[in-house]
């Protein structure tokens, strides 16, 4: 409560400085209703008639993909993370956030509108610290769709909570780098162009010195998958990877960005990329909510409607103000980024705080379906396998909590300094 209250009073201060008028307006502006409108309706038409067709860990057939990817782009909706003069829509956060609450809806909808992660966030890093020719060679064509992309951070000997714990490493020889790395949940490996792989390579540097990021051709001899991981959900294309790089030779160029800068880079792809999810779970929690409150109208026992009953109600009730409440904060801090803030601590209490609201409602929403909910029959049973490893990819649930707490505490010694 004190956070939304603080968002009220950020923005009301924010429009009355810029000359906007003083009343608090939720209300999307004429292009962002024209986007939301457009959206839905190419939603409701062209992707949940295709989800029957989704193949687990490999996503949508390229003979259906590719025409909806098109059409996408001739409405103007592709990449919404990215700049216009890459081939995107160019829009702030506040916008994308809006987008992404429907895309959120479906499984394949990122693929199709070019917003699919890891490729997202991999774009972004491209967009930032690549060179022109990698950004001929390596982002153009990710954005544009004919390639796909993997992020190797995370790895099995150490804790993925603490990345300053990497043991991956990177030397020097001539003109080219050696990199040495055993990875795994390297999201979307299987069928990727290249990857892109964090590696220290200054191990005595200060631990945020220590590392950088480097790309890696899916050709490269020295890159091997070591096998497809099983895991809960279906709906990551490319599956999630353990890789290992042997003896991996790649030519100087093809280090990303700065020597050091491996961690600089990686926050610079967590920090949206953590926001985007949030914004996509609001689409799913809505659509669970939705088929939650249509079937508790429609599904009779001991002759009453679902919706009769004081339990029901109170799933309704509290998945209602639960969704509500995410979606402001989300939207709360995707406006501090839009104003050029990092807004970390808003962005870790929506990750720990969305990704309770999204398992939440779909428990409820399976709850109210009963043993049809635990089927294939509805996309509930499928969200519900994806939406537990929210509360651990991209950071825990207990790190986050432990990043905002600090946050809090320094500002309130800070404040109590200056008292």
């Amino acid at each position: 409560m004190i956070e939304l209250v603080d968002a009220i009073i950020d923005l009301f201060i924010f429009k009355h400085l810029t000359g906007v008028m003083s009343m608090f307006d939720f209300s999307p502006t004429p292009e962002q209703q024209e986007m939301i409108e457009k959206a839905t309706a190419f939603m409701d038409e062209y992707v949940y008639p295709n989800e029957k067709y989704m193949v687990p860990h490999r996503g949508l057939p390229e003979d259906i993909l590719r025409p909806l990817q098109a059409r996408v782009k001739e409405m103007g909706l592709w990449a919404g993370h990215m700049p216009k003069e890459i081939g995107g829509m160019g829009m702030g956060f506040v916008s994308l956030g809006l987008l992404s609450e429907i895309i959120g809806r479906s499984p394949i909808a990122p693929y199709i509108f070019g917003s699919m992660a890891p490729d997202a966030g991999n774009s972004e890093i491209l967009w930032h610290a690549g060179t022109p020719e990698q950004k001929r060679k390596y982002l153009i064509p990710l954005v544009n769709g004919e390639i796909r992309s993997c992020f190797a951070m995370t790895e099995p000997e150490v804790s993925g909570s603490d990345p300053t714990t990497l043991q991956a490493r990177a030397e020097k020889d001539g003109n080219d780098w050696v990199i040495n790395a055993h990875k795994w949940f390297t999201t979307g490996a299987i069928g990727a162009s290249f990857s892109i792989v964090m590696a220290a390579t200054d191990p005595d540097a200060p631990p945020h010195k220590r590392f950088s990021m480097f790309i890696v051709d899916a050709d490269n001899p020295g890159f091997e998958i070591v096998r497809e991981i099983p895991i809960m959900g279906d709906h990551y294309t490319g599956g999630h990877g353990e890789v290992r790089y042997t003896n991996c030779r790649i030519p100087a160029e093809n280090m990303l960005g700065n020597r050091g800068e491996g961690f600089k880079l990686a926050q610079l792809r967590l920090g949206p990329g953590r926001i985007t999810h949030a914004m996509r779970w609001i689409g799913v929690a809505k659509r669970s909510f939705d088929l939650m409150v249509d079937y508790s109208l429609r599904r009779e026992t001991r002759g009453k409607k679902l919706a009769e009953f004081q339990t029901i109600q109170n799933f309704i009730a509290d998945s209602a103000t639960e969704i509500e409440a995410a979606r402001l904060m989300t939207l709360y801090a995707a406006w501090k980024m839009d104003q050029g803030d990092q807004a970390r601590k808003e962005i870790s209490m929506i990750k720990f705080f969305g990704a309770k609201v999204l398992q939440d409602v779909i428990d409820r929403a399976i709850q109210v379906h009963g043993a049809l909910g635990i089927t294939a029959d509805t996309p509930l049973e499928g969200f519900y396998r994806e939406a537990r490893s929210a509360r651990i990819y991209d950071g825990p649930d207990e790190v986050h909590r432990m990043v905002v707490a600090k946050q809090i505490l320094k500002a309130f010694q800070a404040e109590r300094q200056l008292v």
